[in-house]
């Protein structure tokens, strides 16, 4: 057996932490974020869509963002997406865009999105954790088959509880960040 192949599992952990650091990012920190609306979808000509591909945003100011969709049929959809949405904002339709003006965030706001932070960031530890246990359990059916010796499984249940320790670091690290992010704003 090679020592280190374990491409599959550092993959599948890597993956892990791009939707942790996209989920973050759609996480409101008081500033606009067009990320904020990846979630916000519309029901256009039938079809669920995000308002990302049915209109523009730009942010002119730090705390507004504004959409202006290639359709203006679309306006009053959108309007009604955002309002029903998680966001906590409301939006001001001028008939020709959106705006959406982005509070400062209040101390209670600021602790319930950095538990959102916390438990975003232990899903993706469990996460983490099972392409470990799920890795180890190949390795153990390898060696019941005789398909690798009793050290090589002991070194890849080691190797991969590194690679895991890493990973788990990274989240920590990640969620670390993103919580000075919403206590700074």
């Amino acid at each position: 057996m090679m020592k280190g192949n374990y491409s599959e599992q550092e993959h599948k952990m890597k993956k892990t932490i791009e939707v942790l650091l996209h989920e973050f990012g759609t996480i409101r920190a008081g500033r606009a974020n067009a990320g904020v609306l990846d979630r916000v979808t519309i029901d256009y000509y039938g079809t669920q869509t995000p308002i990302h591909q049915v209109a523009s945003i730009s942010s002119p100011e730090p705390r507004i963002l504004v959409i202006q969709p290639w359709d203006t049929s679309s306006l009053k959809v959108i309007e009604k997406a955002i309002q029903t949405s998680d966001l906590g904002i409301n939006p001001q339709n001028d008939g020709k865009v959106i705006r959406l003006s982005f509070p400062p965030l209040t101390e209670e706001r600021r602790r319930d999105l950095i538990k959102q932070v916390h438990k975003l960031s232990e899903d993706a530890k469990v996460a983490v954790r099972n392409v470990r246990r799920d890795a180890i359990e190949i390795y153990k059916a390898k060696k019941k088959k005789s398909e690798i010796t009793e050290d090589d499984l002991k070194t890849a249940e080691e190797d991969i509880q590194k690679m895991t320790d890493q990973f788990c670091k990274d989240i920590d690290l990640a969620a670390e960040k993103k919580e000075k992010e919403l206590l700074e704003v």
